[in-house]
Order: C-alpha cells, then structure tokens, then sequence
C-alpha cells in the first residue's frame, strides 16, 4: 500500500513524496532503517526517520562529497570513509586510478545489509574491490586503534550530529582524526540546509576551523534533502576551492574519470561560492574568525 512519506528537516518545515511503498524496516541496535520505493526518486533508505540515499539522485551528494577534495590532492592513494555503509562514496573514491585503499568504516552492519540487497546500484559492486575494506565498529574506536595507517582522504559520510555520530563532529575526534592524515590530506564532511540547520552548520564550521588551516564550504541541490545542501572540505595544506577548472579537466582525463553526473570543472566555483541569503542566514550563528 502506498503512503505520502514526510520529512521534518526542522519543527517548522515538512516536504515528501507520495505514493511511496515501504520495502523493508528494520530495528537495529543503533537506529530504525527503512527502504521506500517512491515515483520521484526511486528507492531510498532512511535512517530514525531521516532522508539518507536515493538511487535516484545519490550522485549529486556522492560526487560532491569525493571529487572536489580528491582532485585537489595530486596522487591519493590512501581513503577513509566514516560511515558510508551505502557503499556510495567508496563507489567514487574507486574512479580515481592512484587509489591504492579504502577503509569504510560503518558503525551498523545492517546498513549494509539492507543497502547492499534493496539499492545495489549505489554501491556498484564497490564492496567486492579488493581495494575496499569494510569495518565495522564505531569508526572513533577504529581511529584510535589505527597506529602506522596514513590517509590522504577522508569522507565523514555520517547521520548528523544530533545521532550516534555525535562524537565524531568534534574538536577533540578532528585532533585524533589528524593523526592518521597524510601531510596533505583532505577531509571532507556534509553540514546541512542553511535554511534549515543554520545553527547546526555554523557549529560545525567553528569545530572544522580550530583544527584545520584551510576550511572551505560547498553547496548544491539535493532533491532528497528538499533544500540546498552545504558540504565542507578542511586540510592543512589542500584548498580546493583554489584550484583552476583547467586544471581540474587535466586531472580528470589524466585519471580516466568521465561520464560524472553532476560533477564537473564548470560547476566547481560555483559549488564553492554561496548565495548572499546563504551567507546571510549563517552569519548571525558564526564566530569571527581570529
């Protein structure tokens, strides 16, 4: 039977799709996953409730979140993806050549289960390249554990702050976090709607910017996510908002990345660049940089 699925982005706003059927719901011992087949996205997953992945617009997030920083760096070879049982962003970090390892470190197996048999095409058989690990645990425990690993990209593909993740969007996980980054590393994190999140945004920036020299803000449409959606990348010694489409273009025929779908050098500034209500609605919850 089909239902009008509603999200709640925020206490004073809703947006949904109708006519979507439930496929599967599960009760893990860390959140409630749910499948959904809609008309407008095709299949979806969500996590308490909450919009995380559609095989219909994935790539805008996926890319989004891996090729801006991976193209910054000359030669990554080393990734690590917090989260991300979907499978999605190791899928991306796979198109690059020099990619040597992917560690995924994904906190509840069922993610992974339900992802991998109801929306196998986001993952695209990433999971099977002998290049990709899957851990799971809780990606803090992993990073503690980890004593010679050095990572030259890593991918906070995570539920927001206000969930079990909660601990990694902190200063003190960012500092533990950098131990096992590469001199150049790029780190790369979503942050949320600037209409909806503003607060939850700002804070996250503050937290990025007493850790990492250079942090930059990303932001593009994600039907899903009923609203522009912001993303960061942070490193100590990359920007990839510094970086020249051409050069951009060099670095993806020379590494064989095409037939992206939202991606490209010409959108690259402008994902970098925010509208006026944008900066607008974050600059009251910002602090002044020093």
């Amino acid at each position: 039977m089909s239902t009008l699925l509603l999200f709640h982005p925020s206490p004073d706003a809703v947006y949904g799709f109708p006519n979507a059927k439930l496929i599967a719901r599960v009760d893990s011992p860390y959140q409630r996953i749910e499948v959904w087949d809609t008309p407008q996205l095709g299949r979806l997953f969500t996590l308490d409730g909450r919009p995380m992945t559609s095989t219909g617009d994935e790539f805008i997030y996926h890319e989004c979140m891996v090729h801006p920083a991976a193209l910054a760096h000359p030669s990554p070879r080393a990734a690590l993806v917090l989260g991300g049982g979907d499978g999605g962003a190791a899928r991306q970090l796979l198109r690059h050549p020099s990619i040597e390892r992917i560690v995924v470190a994904e906190l509840d197996e069922e993610v992974v289960r339900l992802t991998r048999e109801h929306l196998p095409q986001v993952q695209g058989g990433a999971f099977d390249d002998p290049r990709v690990e899957l851990v799971i645990g809780d990606a803090a425990h992993y990073v503690a554990a980890t004593a010679t690993a050095r990572f030259d990209l890593v991918v906070f593909d995570l539920t927001p702050p206000d969930s079990p993740a909660a601990g990694l969007y902190t200063p003190n996980f960012y500092a533990h976090l950098k131990r096992v980054m590469s001199p150049a590393a790029v780190l790369s994190v979503h942050l949320g709607s600037p209409y909806f999140h503003p607060q939850r945004i700002a804070d996250l920036l503050d937290g990025l910017r007493t850790t990492f020299a250079v942090v930059r803000t990303m932001n593009t449409f994600v039907p899903l996510y009923g609203s522009l959606w912001m993303m960061a990348t942070a490193s100590d010694a990359l920007d990839p908002a510094a970086i020249a489409s051409e050069t951009l273009a060099q670095r993806l025929e020379a590494r064989q990345i095409d037939s992206l779908k939202h991606y490209a050098p010409a959108l690259h500034a402008g994902l970098f660049s925010a509208s006026s209500l944008a900066r607008d609605k974050l600059s009251r919850f910002l602090k002044p940089l020093c």
